[in-house]
Parts: C-alpha cells; sequence; structure tokens
C-alpha cells in the first residue's frame, strides 16, 4: 500500500466517523459535455452555494466546464449543525467530491479555502484553487480585530463572526446590492471558528496536485502578507487582482478572477491519479 494511500485512510475516521449530513450542493453543467474536470467550489463560513451561484456556476459552464457548489453543513441550504468542526467541513467537501464523475478541482474562498487544503490530504483532486485564503492564526485576526472588532470579537467566545460591507466589497460594487449580499450570510460552527486561533498543521495534499492561489492586495480581510505566505506554502506567488475585496466571486469585477482559475487549469498539466 502506497504512503498517499495511508495518509487517505486514518485510524480516527473509523474510529470516530462524522456524523452524516445533508448537503446543497448547486451545479451548472455545460452543453454540450467537453469532458473537463469538474470544479467544486467552496464557500467560507458564513457563505453558502448562493454565493458561487450568483455568477460564476453558470460562467464556468459556459467555458465548458462543469460546475458544483457545495453549502458546507450548517450554511445555506444545507442541515443545521451549529457545533461543525473544520473535520466535519472538510469531509462534506470530500463526500461531494468523490461523488462526482471524475477527478475534481476544488475551489475554496476565505475559511472555506482551509477547509480545501485538508480535504486536499484526504481526497486526490485535479487541482487545487484557493481563493482569498483564510488559513487563521494571529496576523489574519489581528488585521481583522483592528478593522472590524465590533465583528470580530465575539468570534472569540463563540459567538458570530460579523464581517461588513468594506471588508467583503470594492466601493464598485453598489450599496444595495452588497446590503443584499450581507443579510445572506449565516454563521459557522463554533468549533470550527475556533480552529481559525489555531489553525495547526496541514499535512501534505495526496498526489501533489498543483494549487493556485489568488486574492486581493487590497482585501481588508486576508492581509498581502498572509496571501503571500500561503502561495510560498504551495511553492508559487499569489495571483492578484488590485481594487477588489474579500468576495472576489461577489464583487464587481467578479468575472476576472474566474477567468484566471480557468485560463489556468487549461494550461496546467493534470496530475497522476492516486487510487483511493
Amino acid at each position: 500500500m502506497s504512503g498517499e494511500r495511508l495518509r487517505i485512510v486514518r485510524g480516527r475516521e473509523w474510529a470516530r466517523p462524522v456524523r452524516p449530513a445533508r448537503r446543497e450542493v448547486l451545479s451548472a453543467l455545460p452543453d454540450p459535455e467537453q469532458g473537463r474536470p469538474p470544479l467544486l467550489f467552496v464557500p467560507g463560513f458564513g457563505h453558502g452555494a448562493w454565493a458561487f451561484a450568483e455568477h460564476w456556476l453558470e460562467h464556468t459552464a459556459s467555458r465548458g466546464f462543469p460546475a458544483y457548489a457545495l453549502s458546507l453543513r450548517g450554511h445555506g441550504g444545507s442541515e443545521p449543525a451549529p457545533e461543525a468542526s473544520l473535520r466535519a467541513y472538510a469531509h462534506d467537501v470530500v463526500q461531494v467530491a468523490a461523488e462526482l464523475p471524475r477527478q475534481a478541482v476544488l475551489v475554496g474562498h476565505g475559511a472555506g479555502a482551509l477547509v480545501v487544503a485538508h480535504a486536499l490530504a484526504r481526497y486526490p483532486a485535479r487541482a487545487g484553487v484557493l481563493v482569498a485564503p483564510v488559513f487563521g492564526g494571529w496576523g489574519t485576526l489581528g488585521a481583522a480585530l483592528r478593522r472590524n472588532p465590533v465583528g470580530t470579537l465575539p468570534a472569540f467566545w463563540g459567538g458570530r463572526l460579523r464581517l461588513n460591507q468594506r471588508q467583503l466589497f470594492s466601493p464598485e460594487l453598489p450599496g444595495t446590492v452588497a446590503r443584499a449580499h450581507l443579510a445572506r450570510l449565516g454563521r459557522a460552527g463554533r468549533r470550527a471558528q475556533w480552529r481559525l486561533l489555531f489553525p495547526g498543521a496541514l499535512e501534505p495534499a495526496v498526489g501533489r496536485p498543483p494549487v493556485l492561489v489568488l486574492g486581493s492586495p487590497d482585501d481588508r480581510v486576508v492581509p498581502a502578507a498572509a496571501l503571500t505566505r500561503t502561495a510560498r506554502r504551495y511553492g508559487s506567488a499569489p495571483l492578484l487582482f488590485p481594487g477588489m475585496g474579500h468576495d472576489l466571486m461577489l464583487d464587481a469585477r467578479w468575472q476576472e478572477p474566474v477567468d484566471a482559475i480557468l485560463d489556468w487549469l487549461v494550461k496546467e498539466p493534470a496530475p497522476a491519479v492516486v487510487p483511493v
């Protein structure tokens, strides 16, 4: 049995399996089918699959890629789960990815990028994409406290993390649209939020798939230094979109980053498939 396989099959998963949960998955499929790898979009904490259904799903399908968006348990239209853990979120991603017709590209946004990073250690993805990744730690949380103390402090005691309009969107997005998006935000599980304080070490990705990191130097959630640090972890530099907010998939110039992701996938060679 290979070392890659040993990292997928873990004693803890067998001894203490994650409780099943009903998961919302939205999709948009190309017509005709072109045999390209499916993309599974994973939203950040407080967001649901709706955040990608707004623009990115249909646009991805229009370029020939099957597109799916998952609401993590406790988010969007998925089953309520106030005590969900980061491990449970990663389990959701792996389970949905394993049900797709072909080896998937995992795309995580915000704290959903941290979930995807954990899922990559359990699922042999075609590639990984980390959009404005929130990997936690005191640097990122310190920046959030400085910019939005009222919305950030409650999360330290298990309360809801509330991001504001200036943190998520650029001034280019009309205020009425931004407020409508804000009204749809929910909350993550307390245990998962606390993991942002102490994120711990990440295991290597199964099969060492290519990983793209992208974000904005004007993001008011993820400091530029944190974006660069995450990209270096995967041996690259971040792809930057100046003038955009944290929620790149909902901001005024939403098409630029998703086109960059799809262009990269067209050029990037596929890794070897690891049997599971």
